[in-house]
């Protein structure tokens, strides 16, 4: 029984160290875009902004391409809205391809 009790315990510790890790807080520098177009836009004729803002009516949500790699962006889509197409630092907490948005602004 005490085995167990032990047992339970180590796990349900490494368990939590576990999505304490996968919610850690990062910063990122990017490009706001959506999800949908992820690094290159697909609407003809318009710009990068434009895009972004198309696809997020038509239902797509905000993300940040970093490299190769797009993360969907959750938070006040209105402040994401401002940086449409535009290279931004943004601060939040992580888990997997999605950044819960702490702060956004311009990158220098």
């Amino acid at each position: 029984m005490r085995f167990k009790a032990i047992y339970f315990a180590t796990a349900g510790f490494v368990f939590t160290a576990s999505l304490a890790i996968a919610q850690a807080t990062h910063t990122l520098t990017g490009t706001v875009s959506d999800v949908m177009c992820g690094k290159k836009h697909m609407m003809q004729g318009v710009t990068a902004a434009q895009c972004t803002r198309e696809c997020v009516k038509s239902g797509s949500d905000y993300a940040l391409v970093v490299g190769d790699k797009v993360y969907t962006l959750k938070g006040n889509k209105a402040a994401f809205d401002k940086f449409a197409g535009a290279n931004v630092i943004v601060k939040g907490a992580t888990s997997g391809s999605v950044v819960t948005v702490e702060s956004i602004k311009a990158a220098n």
